[in-house]
């Protein structure tokens, strides 16, 4: 496996919390109940997995590899930005969520800020993934992609992480909200 190959899989998670994220802002705009702690799930999937490990692995290793050569960086510096849009949408998310909680009528926002993640992640990770494409064919060496590979997989504590995220990801997918 390449170090491509590992962020296309992630990205495969990603488009399942893309789906969960909004179908849960489509339950809530209509109305329906979700419960605080599957939307607390979407957000520590958000926070943990695809800002602390995914964009982690592309803002530390994968992007600063493929700008090593003076390639792409106008795309990077988009994704960067894109990123720390996703960063400010979450924390909306959170933030209203919160006020939910304690009693005030912030149903809209949530599924409102929700649904906007829902559209980023679509178009970010369909951008990402062209970026991806172009990058292993036209810049990335097959050592650069096995080398970054296994600095990913290095961190053991990471891989651990994944596999939970993945399996919340698993259990918000079996939630009635979700399935009907």
């Amino acid at each position: 496996m390449s170090a491509t190959d590992q962020l296309r899989k992630d990205h495969v998670q990603v488009r399942r919390l893309e789906k969960i994220v909004l179908k849960c802002a489509e339950q809530i705009a209509s109305g329906e109940n979700v419960p605080f702690s599957d939307i607390e799930k979407i957000l520590v999937i958000i926070y943990d997995f695809l800002d602390a490990i995914h964009h982690s692995r592309e803002e530390d290793s994968y992007f600063p590899c493929v700008a090593s050569y003076d390639s792409l960086k106008d795309e990077i510096r988009g994704f960067m930005i894109e990123h720390e849009f996703g960063r400010n949408i979450a924390r909306q998310i959170s933030k209203h969520l919160q006020k939910w909680r304690q009693g005030h009528d912030a149903r809209e926002p949530v599924s409102r800020f929700l649904k906007t993640y829902g559209i980023y992640l679509y178009d970010h990770i369909n951008k990402e993934n062209n970026f991806f494409d172009k990058a292993e064919a036209e810049v990335l060496t097959k050592e650069e992609e096995i080398e970054m590979y296994e600095q990913y997989r290095s961190v053991t504590a990471i891989t651990k992480k994944v596999d939970d995220m993945i399996e919340e990801i698993d259990f918000l997918e079996k939630q009635p909200w979700f399935v009907n």
